[in-house]
């Protein structure tokens, strides 16, 4: 019915298109084992199930008055202005860190109410916001 040449050309396109679907979904797998996302304190409250030393970032505003410097730690409470979580971090502090100043901590949770950070970034401009806390304060 069809000749050599229609038959050639549907297989090549059959094969690119496959190809195509290959490479697109081995891309978006890769990049979906590297991208993290920041969760809000209100998201982590309504989580049905915790992951006990799973990696995650919260991102939120530092509360105004809860920082408190130890020896080797500080502590202090992450807030989306519905909820809060206390965080623990032992490291460098960066220099843009404080008081009602977005941030995104890198880490564990331990349970609902208490984080274990590894790596705290502060936001690196007065402007920036992260949008997920800036539609919370809008909806305020």
């Amino acid at each position: 019915m069809y000749g050599k040449k229609v038959k050639f050309r549907a297989a090549f396109i059959l094969l690119v298109l496959i190809s195509l679907v290959l490479i697109i979904y081995l891309s978006l797998k890769t990049l979906e084992d590297n991208v993290v996302y920041f969760l809000s304190p209100t998201e982590i409250q309504n989580k049905e199930e915790i992951k006990k030393n799973e990696k995650v970032r919260v991102g939120g505003m530092v509360k105004k008055n809860s920082i408190k410097s130890y020896t080797n730690y500080i502590s202090f409470i992450l807030t989306d202005y519905k909820n809060e979580i206390n965080v623990t971090y032992s490291g460098t502090i960066p220099n843009l860190f404080s008081e009602e100043k977005g941030v995104v901590a890198e880490g564990t949770l331990k349970d609902k109410n208490y984080f274990i950070a590894n790596k705290i970034l502060a936001k690196h401009d007065e402007n920036y916001m992260p949008p997920k806390i800036n539609n919370s304060l809008d909806s305020k």
